[in-house]
């Protein structure tokens, strides 16, 4: 079902499409309420296919306090995601990852301690959504509805998705994942050599913030679950590649399954399939011919952190001179200083994502 986001005035979108109807039943305000920010001129993050929209993302600065049916949550700066909701067509693939993605990432660019949600029990898909990434619930308000908030000071670590998009504090080493360039661009499109952040958000939104990479190592890889690591594109040119090779971005690694051994199978055909599921780049013939050809096969799955954008990625050329490329990229562990290092590199603000 082809489709994308893009970022839009509410004035250019269609408040009478049929996805807003239950919006208009939990909300008898909604439709004032859309059409004042029509007046405003604010945007809103919109997912349209073929059948219309499909979701529907609207982020709001606030500076008040929170009231809940029981107590009053003190004003502070905070992040509110002021509607989040998902066709029914499109629940339980990748819209809702990706567009709470977004939220996250704009939330740790605005450095406010917290963002917070309302969402009444019925949505019961969204409440997962945002449980799994960290979200607690501190009551409910007059309205009945949930309240479920983050805060960047008391982040959960016990698990990448609920730290998203911030990277634990307390990690030992991190590693670097090469892939050429053909594949990372289908993977990572938005850390390709680009610049419009809007732009980037909007393909951030429609891909999803899991990815999966399967490798065929030759030698024995030491990447562990929880432990960061470097995205690095390899130049496929037949020149220039110290210059053109390059870290583009960084994720944490969620899961790693090796699907076969020195040619013996672990993990069965079926299986490996249903574990790439929608977040690798390979069609289904591509992942066939892999598992066919492959003699060792990893597959490694990672919440997508961040990404360094145009003009800021780091080149094999300078990592080298730096001490940061002495082996193969499967080889290599960075110390906790030396992943630091990469990240001031890629001129990122490392205390907005290693919150010590």
């Amino acid at each position: 079902m082809p489709g994308k986001f893009q970022w839009k005035k509410f004035s250019e979108v269609d408040l009478s499409d049929s996805f807003f109807d239950t919006l208009k039943e939990d909300y008898p305000e909604f439709v004032e309420w859309f059409e004042r920010k029509s007046r405003e001129e604010e945007e809103t993050l919109v997912f349209n296919d073929e059948c219309g929209i499909g979701a529907f993302l609207y982020l709001k600065d606030e500076e008040e306090p929170i009231e809940l049916s029981d107590r009053t949550v003190p004003c502070r700066k905070r992040l509110k995601i002021g509607t989040l909701r998902l066709a029914e067509r499109q629940r339980g693939i990748r819209l809702g990852e990706g567009a709470l993605g977004v939220a996250l990432w704009k939330w740790q660019e605005k450095q406010v301690d917290e963002i917070y949600v309302t969402v009444f029990d019925s949505h019961e898909d969204l409440i997962r959504l945002f449980k799994r990434f960290g979200f607690v619930c501190i009551g409910k308000n007059k309205r009945g509805e949930n309240v479920y908030i983050k805060n960047r000071n008391r982040l959960d670590y016990s698990d990448p998705y609920k730290s998203f998009p911030f990277i634990n504090a307390n990690i030992k080493k991190a590693g670097i994942i090469p892939i050429k360039e053909s594949f990372h661009d289908r993977l990572f499109p938005y850390s390709e050599l680009m610049g419009n952040n809007k732009h980037i958000e909007e393909i951030t939104a429609g891909n999803g913030i899991t990815k999966i990479y399967i490798g065929t190592p030759w030698t024995p890889m030491h990447y562990q679950e929880g432990e960061p690591v470097c995205i690095y594109r390899i130049y496929e040119g037949m020149s220039g590649r110290t210059y053109k090779s390059v870290i583009t971005s960084y994720a944490t690694i969620t899961k790693i399954t090796k699907i076969k051994d020195n040619g013996r199978n672990i993990v069965s055909f079926e299986d490996y399939i249903n574990l790439a599921g929608n977040k690798t780049v390979f069609d289904f013939n591509e992942l066939q011919n892999i598992y066919n050809s492959g003699k060792t096969i990893m597959m490694i799955e990672m919440v997508y952190n961040g990404f360094f954008g145009k003009g800021h990625n780091v080149n094999h050329k300078t990592l080298s001179e730096n001490g940061l490329f002495s082996e193969h990229p499967y080889n290599i562990d960075y110390s906790k200083d030396e992943f630091i290092k990469v990240l001031e590199m890629g001129d990122t603000n490392v205390q907005n994502v290693i919150i010590d």
